[in-house]
């Protein structure tokens, strides 16, 4: 069984985590924002609302904001905010989340071939069924489930696509395994609304292989799979464990439905234990 872990406590101090798995990189919590910053340039791909498609990285954050995040210019919002951080625009994909950043989780497998690394926020208030028919939204809204993966080793970029392909069918099983549903049809939901996600690749040679492939028959997506599923079932158990509920409210009540909608009511996970989500552990 595959294991995330919430790697941060603010309270005693422990906002940096470095990869086991892809020496060098480190992830950071900072007061507004998470950043991943990689140790060499790496080939990219991305649904980041900054610097997204296929591009070289240097590093990728994930900025909170508020749920009443005024969205009508987020591009140049998080321009702005890197400026104000000190980063350099280039090589930066810049995801939002409404999130609070203590709830990020992390896993991280070495398949031998390539080192997998995978950080995931998530939340479930807007969570929603691809392939029906849905209100739509008229303008961009922060990133709900956010994805940053990274992997030291070599891909073709066909790989690269189909390993974002992958890391989406686990996202999807993990909702389906927790009971997430889209509150506008009570069907099991496929994502949120507003969902972002992050490749980077090293094009390392230390491994001695190239994956062509990353599909869940592969030992590659096969992992990939497995981090995602893990990774998006413990940020949503931490957020699930900062929610505070009435003696007299049961656990699915409406108090629970509010604050997965509205996560930023959540306190810090570090205060509470991480209670059982899903019907199935992650594995």
């Amino acid at each position: 069984m595959t294991e995330a872990r919430i790697p941060f406590n603010l309270q005693d101090g422990e906002t940096r985590y470095g990869s086991a798995v892809w020496p060098g990189l480190v992830l950071e919590w900072k007061p507004e924002h998470l950043l991943l910053e990689f140790p060499v340039e790496a080939e990219g791909i991305s649904s980041a609302v900054y610097g997204g498609g296929m591009v070289r990285l240097k590093r990728a954050v994930n900025q909170f904001v508020s749920r009443d995040y005024e969205c009508s210019n987020p591009v140049r919002d998080m321009e702005n905010k890197l400026r104000e951080w000190g980063y350099p625009l280039e090589g930066c994909a810049g995801l939002m989340t409404a999130v609070p950043l203590e709830h990020a989780a992390v896993a991280e497998e070495d398949i031998g071939s390539a080192g997998i690394f995978c950080c995931v926020t998530a939340a479930s208030g807007n969570a929603a069924r691809a392939g029906v028919t849905r209100n739509v939204l008229a303008a961009y809204r922060p990133g709900t489930i956010n994805i940053m993966l990274g992997i030291d080793g070599r891909l073709t970029p066909s790989a690269m696509v189909n390993a974002v392909m992958t890391a989406a069918e686990a996202k999807a099983a993990a909702l389906a395994d927790l009971g997430v549903t889209d509150p506008e049809n009570g069907l099991i939901a496929t994502g949120t609304t507003t969902d972002a996600i992050v490749l980077a690749v090293s094009g390392s040679g230390r491994y001695g292989a190239e994956h062509v492939y990353a599909g869940t028959a592969t030992d590659l997506g096969g992992a990939i799979g497995r981090l995602v599923y893990a990774a998006v079932t413990a940020s949503l158990g931490s957020v699930k464990a900062a929610q505070p509920e009435k003696a007299d409210s049961p656990a699915s009540g409406p108090e629970t439905a509010a604050a997965l909608q509205d996560p930023a009511l959540a306190a810090s996970p570090q205060t509470q234990q991480q209670p059982e989500l899903a019907r199935k552990d992650s594995q």
